[in-house]
């Protein structure tokens, strides 16, 4: 596979990734910082549950074994345009494929970030108000409720990262809902697209660029343009749309299968799991061109002693199973862990499963 990059566009990047970060945020006053408008009324309505359409792993699937009907959610980033907090037509979404940071999905990282900002305009205002009740979040597998339990314990600094936090929780929160059922559309089933190799990076990605377009001078629309821009730069995004297909199809088999039909499950062969204190991303396996990956860190559990994020699960969660009999009324963000592994746990069992029939069904010969 040939890969075209474009050259980086400020001098600064050649530090890093981290060193993007570093730089770009030494340039910035937080002081002066113009997070979205958001009037009185609206900081009490939260964000839909599903701002922009996320992508799907995989290129040229196939829906319900229809041939002509196939689905590719892939972009050049020539075609990224600008960013709008809670989306505008002239954005650009799909998969871009990046040698530092691995597959990005746009969509998912768009919304992580606007969620960051939604939180970060809520926070402050509960903070200088005095507020301390409950906020309604949605319905996503159940309803979901924010409160701040120790606000004073917020300050102008760790406000930033306790929106990131929250927000990046809700992302995590998405992927396991969609595991036991949750869905945007009645009777379409999102699990086979519940934790796929691009989605827990995106969504970190989308929540620390929105926390440097909160800290920024310009305008969070503005600064979020310019530093996806830049982001994508430094993780060494690949030129065309072309390379980013290509780059898809050195994973089929390995990580996805065009063998299923949208929407089973079965499309993917391997989830990304990680609860470490860095998220790193996952590149083509034995690329000519590949990189150091480029490791983001996860918001500080430190933080959670702040707030409780609820979630008071619906009938499609195997609560016995999952919490024996500790489960009352809610779960919080303290409880996502045991789910996820409970998650991972039936990823394992399947997989073993389907090494088993292939082995009866294919002996080993004589």
């Amino acid at each position: 596979m040939k890969i075209s990059m474009k050259k980086p566009l400020i001098p600064f990047f050649k530090l890093g990734f981290t060193g993007f970060f570093i730089a770009f945020a030494f340039t910035c006053n937080s002081i002066l910082a113009t997070p979205p408008l958001i009037s009185s009324r609206e900081i009490f309505k939260h964000p839909p549950r599903v701002i922009r359409t996320c992508c799907t792993f995989g290129v040229d699937l196939s829906y319900g074994g229809i041939p002509f009907l196939k689905r590719t959610d892939i972009i050049s980033t020539e075609k990224l345009g600008s960013h709008r907090y809670l989306s505008h037509k002239g954005e650009g979404l799909g998969i871009v494929y990046t040698l530092k940071g691995g597959f990005i999905d746009m969509g998912h990282l768009r919304d992580c970030a606007d969620w960051t900002a939604y939180l970060y305009v809520l926070i402050k205002h509960c903070k200088e108000k005095g507020i301390n009740k409950p906020f309604k979040l949605g319905m996503e597998g159940g309803e979901k409720e924010l409160v701040i339990v120790r606000p004073e314990l917020i300050d102008s600094t760790n406000i930033y990262e306790l929106a990131g936090k929250i927000a990046y929780e809700l992302s995590l929160w998405h992927e396991i809902s969609t595991w036991f059922g949750a869905s945007y559309v009645p009777l379409l089933p999102e699990r086979y697209s519940s934790f796929s190799p691009e989605d827990l990076y995106s969504n970190l990605l989308g929540v620390r660029l929105g926390i440097e377009a909160l800290k920024s001078p310009l305008n969070y629309d503005t600064a979020m343009t310019l530093l996806l821009r830049h982001a994508l730069d430094t993780l060494g995004a690949v030129a065309t749309a072309g390379d980013t297909y290509d780059a898809m199809r050195k994973t089929e088999e390995i990580w996805w299968t065009n063998q299923k039909s949208l929407p089973s499950r079965k499309i993917l062969m391997k989830r990304y799991f990680s609860n470490d204190l860095y998220l790193l991303p996952w590149l083509i396996p034995d690329d000519t061109y590949k990189q150091s990956p480029a490791r983001l860190p996860r918001p500080s559990d430190g933080l959670n002693s702040i707030y409780e994020l609820r979630i008071y699960l619906n009938y499609h969660f195997p609560v016995h199973s999952l919490f024996d009999n500790s489960y009352h009324k809610y779960i919080t963000q303290n409880d996502f862990q045991i789910m996820v592994n409970y998650i991972e746990n039936e990823v394992r069992i399947e997989q073993f499963k389907k090494k088993s029939k292939k082995k009866q069904h294919n002996p080993p010969s004589k």
